[in-house]
């Protein structure tokens, strides 16, 4: 089962954290179909939200056709995303440049804004 980690310092609000996680989770292959996601109670007893953002956060899951809410059961992950990823061996390729990225001394931040950069300059230019 999925484990929500909130930031409430990264600007990014805290149902869209909860949606980006979900997905990340389902490319990864982490969350499958028929896979019950945490109630809202379970979310809130472990991240300290409000009800009603994690409410908010499985409706857009659901309007995205990703998840469907059972009433009295929970709701459930209809549709996966991606290929497992985690599976690929390029995982073990980029978990070893992370720890060489650590042990260089970069910050997480730092590791974060360099992935991210080489990521948009490599998928924007490939789609040109």
């Amino acid at each position: 089962m999925i484990e929500y980690r909130i930031d409430r310092g990264t600007g990014v609000a805290t149902y869209l954290q909860i949606v980006q996680q979900t997905k990340h989770a389902l490319r990864l292959g982490l969350l499958e179909p028929g896979d019950r996601l945490p109630t809202a109670r379970e979310v809130v007893e472990a991240t300290a939200v409000n009800p009603n953002t994690v409410l908010k956060a499985y409706r857009e899951l659901e309007r995205e056709g990703l998840v469907q809410a059972r009433r009295g059961l929970g709701t459930f992950v209809t549709k996966s995303l991606g290929a497992a990823a985690a599976q690929s061996p390029l995982a073990d390729e980029l978990a070893d440049w992370m720890k060489r990225a650590r042990t260089g001394g970069l910050a997480r931040e730092d590791v974060a804004a360099l992935f991210s950069s080489v990521l948009e300059h490599e998928f924007t230019e490939g789609e040109q």
